[in-house]
């Protein structure tokens, strides 16, 4: 993303999560079940370089807590679930913020689900990029990963039969994305509120699709999006000690590919979409990305309980050198280290490499 608005620091990055978890469980008779679970954590960052602004900071607290609140009844055929979040941040106050990642309801009928409310629903099977998923907005203030997610307002239907699984979701309500503050390490520019191409801007009723099946050890889903961009467009303006970023929405037709096949002890994998409608104003625009590769994991590390997973991906976006992720052309290498214990701890670890520098 060689002319982007909107890039990381340069530099080494570390961090340190302790996280807890707590379950509560109460049974009453037959219609009725509570689940109160969840988790708490507190994470420290630390920057090698310098900040370029005398506001940001090199190390960095915060606190968080996100507790998950499910009741059944009727057996299980009708269920509430509600997951805030919350985020307290020592030296950045846009990424102080709470959310209602999830509170929907869920009806189980004979041959359908039906789910509405606050959801989080992913879409994918890479792991360096998920290019297919796109029904919820990015938390990027919480990380700028893109793995955490804002709650979407749906109404989701599930159909499943043995042609496969049908989903169809009307989505009323869009959410921005959220961006570090003045003060945050990822930050350091101030973000105006964004503006849209739909007239109806956030209120705009967009919709989504998904087809999902499987064919021997291989799992397929074909999914389609009409509606407002979660990825927005970044504009500058002002000058130095003045200058802001406006987000810009386009509505765009997004149709994706996301494959998966499980051979033995690798995962072959493969993402891919073609948007339509993408782009400034006048300039919009129709491209392809693709994201593929493997995972091979090796059972049982010298003799141990351990199990570690090789990842190799490969990232290609027509766009080139004009594209707005850091995906253009790029090779991800990673491992996954799984220790098998009660507490499923595991650790990522990858590199980004970029083809042309």
């Amino acid at each position: 993303m060689k002319n982007s608005l909107w890039s990381l620091p340069r530099g080494l990055v570390l961090g340190l999560a302790l996280v807890g978890a707590f379950s509560i469980s109460a049974q009453g008779n037959e219609a009725w079940g509570i689940d109160l679970r969840g988790q708490a954590s507190l994470e420290g960052r630390w920057f090698s370089q310098d900040p370029l602004s005398p506001d940001q900071h090199s190390e960095n607290l915060s606190f968080s807590i996100a507790p998950e609140f499910y009741q059944d009844w009727m057996g299980g055929d009708f269920s509430l679930t509600l997951s805030p979040f919350l985020r307290l941040d020592a030296g950045d106050d846009e990424r102080t913020h709470a959310d209602l990642r999830e509170a929907f309801f869920l009806y189980y009928g004979y041959a359908f689900e039906i789910r509405a409310g606050l959801r989080q629903v992913f879409w994918g099977v890479a792991e360096s990029q998920h290019l297919v998923d796109i029904i919820n907005q990015t938390d990027q203030v919480e990380n700028p990963d893109g793995e955490d997610k804002l709650g979407q307002p749906m109404v989701e239907l599930t159909i499943p039969s043995s042609y496969g699984t049908l989903e169809l979701s009307l989505l009323p309500g869009f959410r921005e994305r959220t961006f570090a503050g003045v003060e945050g390490r990822f930050g350091g520019v101030e973000v105006e509120d964004g503006t849209y191409e739909s007239d109806a801007e956030e209120w705009r009723l967009d919709w989504a699709a998904r087809w999902s099946h499987f064919l021997g050890p291989m799992d397929f889903g074909v999914t389609h999006f009409q509606g407002t961009s979660r990825e927005p467009l970044l504009s500058g303006s002002g000058g130095p000690g003045d200058f802001k970023l406006t987000p810009y929405y386009p509505v765009i037709d997004q149709t994706g590919v996301d494959v998966q096949a499980t051979l033995g002890g690798w995962l072959l994998k493969f993402e891919g979409i073609r948007r339509a409608g993408f782009g400034q104003p006048g300039a919009e625009q129709t491209y392809t990305a693709v994201v593929g590769g493997f995972e091979y994991t090796l059972i049982g590390l010298g003799g141990t309980v351990y199990d570690l997973g090789l990842i190799s991906e490969v990232h290609y976006d027509d766009r080139g050198d004009n594209a707005t992720t850091p995906f253009e052309e790029d090779l991800f290498l990673g491992a996954r280290l799984v220790l098998n214990d009660v507490q499923s701890t595991e650790c990522l670890a990858g590199v980004i490499i970029d083809a042309d520098s």
